[in-house]
């Protein structure tokens, strides 16, 4: 999933920043309020975490513009604000969550992993598909009894087309949540790694769950 934070502290930004790629996360970052904002408009992220009080412009704007644009991204503020009212305009301005400063990282971390289930209205942080089982928040995968290793990326990569089971995935979509703005990953990526999660998950001859749509894309989903 991909995470963008907007946070002009350095320490704070690239503390954030660290924990959630260590996680799992594909995270941009962004320093002031100008930068957030083209960040924000321009791509497609699961969750925003946003500071109010950055230079150049303020949260808040960034947020009405967001919401103006009809951005899908789910925003958690984080800020040095705690006063009801701060937080009851976050909210009243489409934020959908409030983190006050200071705070635990294993805090924000479960709040984000709650924002992006939200978005995909995955109210279970369990994820089936047939016997096919994806923690979102140990971040294991089970088929049957058995536990199958994965690296991050291919983590990445299934956890996404679990979120949209039974969908059709293009690569652009995968692409677009999976990945940094500026990673050098090469155009055939994404079928390098479905080629390693249906070898990992279809041995020993069990029906295939990722299911190739021909001109269109992936979808995680039980062979019909």
């Amino acid at each position: 999933m991909r995470v963008l934070i907007v946070e002009d502290y350095e320490p704070i930004r690239e503390g954030i920043a660290e924990g959630l790629r260590e996680a799992g996360f594909a995270v941009d970052v962004a320093a002031d309020g100008k930068t957030g904002e083209w960040y924000a408009l321009g791509n497609p992220y699961d969750v925003i975490v946003l500071d109010l009080m950055l230079p150049g412009l303020d949260g808040l704007t960034i947020l009405k513009r967001i919401r103006a644009r009809r951005r899908p991204a789910n925003v958690l503020i984080l800020t040095a604000r705690d006063q009801p009212d701060d937080r009851v305009r976050g909210l009243e301005l489409g934020a959908d969550d409030y983190l006050v400063k200071p705070f635990i990282f294993g805090e924000l971390l479960a709040r984000v992993r709650a924002l992006v289930r939200r978005k995909y209205e995955a109210k279970d942080p369990v994820i089936r598909i047939a016997d096919l089982e994806i923690d979102t928040n140990s971040r294991t995968v089970r088929r049957g009894s058995r536990l199958i290793t994965v690296s991050p990326r291919e983590y990445a990569l299934l956890e996404f087309l679990g979120l949209r089971a039974r969908q059709v995935v293009t690569r652009s979509d995968v692409w677009e949540h999976v990945y940094e703005f500026h990673s050098d990953a090469e155009s055939n990526v994404v079928d390098v790694f479905i080629a390693r999660l249906r070898r990992k998950l279809e041995v020993d001859d069990m029906p295939r769950l990722i299911q190739t749509c021909w001109g269109q894309g992936y979808s995680l989903a039980e062979e019909v």
